[in-house]
């Protein structure tokens, strides 16, 4: 089974709208598509994220957190043992390949494909929501 990393602006990106192929990313964690990794700093990060934005999402901010909740427990937590910084060019993304690294994920899912050039030699691909899906083929 693939093994991912959903960055925090799919999240953001699938709470926003009920359309789309990020929430339909959304939708598919805990199934049998796909694994999804977490750690800490990515949760807390999903977890600031989505009160920051919770005015602009269709959600309660109780709900958020079961939301960030329901992520976690249908999710396999991952420890850091080793950061790989710097690797990439904006620093707010190390945790996100630091984690996809600690879990051996096959996928990062992300908006920002571009802050994330150069990471082939992780064996680690970078996909939009909607390539991800194309290629999973729920």
């Amino acid at each position: 089974m693939r093994r991912v990393v959903i960055d925090t602006n799919v999240l953001i990106a699938g709470l926003r709208s009920r359309h789309g192929a990020s929430n339909k990313v959304l939708s598919l964690i805990g199934g049998d598509t796909f694994v999804t990794a977490i750690s800490v700093p990515l949760v807390l990060e999903y977890e600031e994220a989505t009160q920051r934005h919770a005015e602009a999402l269709p959600y309660s901010r109780d709900e958020l957190t079961e939301i960030v909740d329901f992520i976690c427990a249908h999710s396999e937590a991952h420890p850091i043992y080793y950061l790989w910084r710097p690797s990439l060019p904006d620093p707010k993304d190390h945790h996100v390949l630091e984690i996809a690294v600690a879990a051996q994920c096959d996928t990062i899912i992300t908006f920002n494909r571009a802050d994330f050039l150069d990471i082939d030699r992780f064996g680690i691909q970078v996909q939009t929501p909607g390539a991800f899906l194309k290629e999973v083929k729920p």
